[in-house]
């Protein structure tokens, strides 16, 4: 059986200002695509890899929320990823906590409102 969650698409008002917070504090490269009206600012994705990826959206009816749905990024470390918050535009909500056996978490909001998570795994 596979994970239920596949794909995910993260509200923005600015593809530009998210598109540059996102990549300055994971480090890695969004490719940004028009799909009709809308705009997607893809997310990396490796077909060999675990977890679900996707993608920032800029739409008519795509509204970045505090209070909705939380996404969690894998990190290696958490603590270097909160460092880039502030810096990239965002705010650090929780820093990194404890999940027992489960890892670590911490939250953030990014530079769109939206409320974030990150998971660090146990062993890393």
């Amino acid at each position: 059986m596979k994970n239920p969650v596949n794909w995910f698409e993260l509200p923005v008002n600015d593809m530009d200002r998210a598109k540059t917070f996102y990549e300055s504090i994971l480090d890695i490269k969004i490719t940004v695509q028009p799909l009709g009206k809308a705009l997607m600012g893809w997310f990396p994705f490796d077909p060999q890899g675990t977890g679900a990826t996707g993608t920032l959206m800029k739409g008519e009816s795509y509204v970045p929320s505090y209070h909705g749905t939380m996404v969690y990024f894998s990190v290696p470390e958490i603590d270097d990823v909160l460092a880039r918050v502030e810096q990239a535009g965002g705010k650090v909500i929780n820093p990194k906590f404890s999940l027992g056996e489960h890892g670590y978490s911490g939250h953030f909001e990014d530079s769109e409102g939206n409320r974030v998570a990150l998971h660090q795994a146990a062993s890393e």
